[in-house]
C-alpha cells in the first residue's frame, strides 16, 4: 500500500491550496497556523497598501508612454473600501482633464489600484510591455494611458468614454486570496460609457508569474480586442477562444514545413 503521507505530500506540491496539512492533537501543526497567519496578513496588507504612483509612472514612461493620473470620487482608502459606488465614478475635476485629451483611439488602457496595489506594482508594467508590441503590430491606436487611484473596474467606462476610445482595458489589482495577494485582473469593454454592466465585459484573471504569465495574458488580451473591434461587442456574447488560437499558433511554429521538391 502506498504511504498516505507521501501521497499527500506529492499532491500538495501540485497546488497552492491548503491540503494535507497534518494535525497536532485536535488542531493544525504550529507551522501551518503560522503560515496561515502570514498569508492572511499579506492579503490584508495588499488591500490597504497605497499605490506607488511615482514608481508606476516611471515604469510606464520607460515604455514610451506618458500616463495621466486621475482619481475616483472616493477621497481616501477607508472611504473606497466602505463605498464601492464612489470607486466607480470619476472625480469631476479629472473628467475635464481627460476630455481635453480626447481623440479617436482604438483602445484606452487604465492601470487601477483596485484591491491590491501590490499586484499593480509587480505586474502592470511587465504586462503592458508584453502587450505593446502586439498593439504596434496590429496598427491599433492608443489613447493616453491612465493611472487611476481608488478605482473599481467600472471607473474605466467613464475614462474610456471621456478619452473617446472604442474600447477600454482596465488593469486592476484583484481581491487578494490567501495564496495570491499579487493577482492582476484585466477587464475589456467595447464602447465604454457609464452604466455598462459586468456582463458586457471580458475578464482575464490571475495575471502574475505564478498564474497566467504576462506573455500569455497579453496574447489573450490581443485576441479578445481583435475580435471586439471586429464585431463591436464584448462580454458574455464574445467567447474567449484564445487558447485554441494559441495552440494553433504554437503548432504552426514547431511543425516542419512542406518538404522541398528537390529533397
Amino acid at each position: 500500500m502506498s504511504d498516505p503521507a507521501a501521497i499527500w505530500s506529492r499532491l500538495a506540491g501540485l497546488t497552492p491550496a491548503r491540503i494535507g496539512l497534518g494535525r497536532a492533537g485536535s488542531g493544525l501543526p504550529t507551522r501551518e497556523v503560522l503560515r496561515f497567519g502570514l498569508d492572511h496578513a499579506q492579503a490584508r496588507d495588499a488591500v490597504h497598501a497605497p499605490l506607488d504612483e511615482p514608481a508606476l509612472t516611471r515604469a510606464l514612461t520607460d515604455l514610451g508612454l506618458a500616463p495621466l493620473t486621475v482619481g475616483s470620487q472616493a477621497p481616501d482608502r477607508a472611504t473606497y473600501l466602505r463605498r464601492p459606488d464612489l470607486g466607480r465614478r470619476l472625480a469631476t475635476e479629472d473628467r475635464a482633464v481627460l476630455e481635453a485629451r480626447a481623440a479617436k483611439a482604438d483602445l484606452a488602457i487604465v492601470v487601477a489600484d483596485g484591491l491590491s496595489a501590490r499586484a499593480v506594482h509587480e505586474n502592470a508594467a511587465p504586462l503592458v510591455s508584453a502587450f505593446k508590441p502586439l498593439v504596434d503590430k496590429a496598427g491599433w491606436t492608443l489613447a493616453p494611458v491612465v493611472i487611476a487611484r481608488q478605482a473599481r473596474v467600472a471607473l474605466g467606462d467613464e475614462i474610456g468614454h471621456a478619452l473617446g476610445a472604442r474600447a477600454v482595458a482596465v488593469l486592476i489589482g484583484e481581491r487578494p486570496g490567501l495564496s495570491s495577494p499579487d493577482s492582476l485582473g484585466i477587464y475589456l469593454t467595447f464602447g465604454p460609457r457609464a452604466g455598462r454592466s459586468d456582463a458586457e465585459r471580458n475578464c482575464i484573471s490571475n495575471v502574475r508569474p505564478a498564474g497566467l504569465t504576462h506573455d500569455r495574458a497579453a496574447f489573450k488580451l490581443h485576441w479578445l480586442l481583435d475580435r471586439a473591434l471586429a464585431v463591436c461587442l464584448t462580454g458574455v456574447t464574445l467567447k474567449d477562444e484564445s487558447d485554441r488560437a494559441l495552440i494553433d499558433a504554437t503548432a504552426a511554429s514547431v511543425l516542419p514545413g512542406p518538404a522541398h521538391p528537390s529533397a
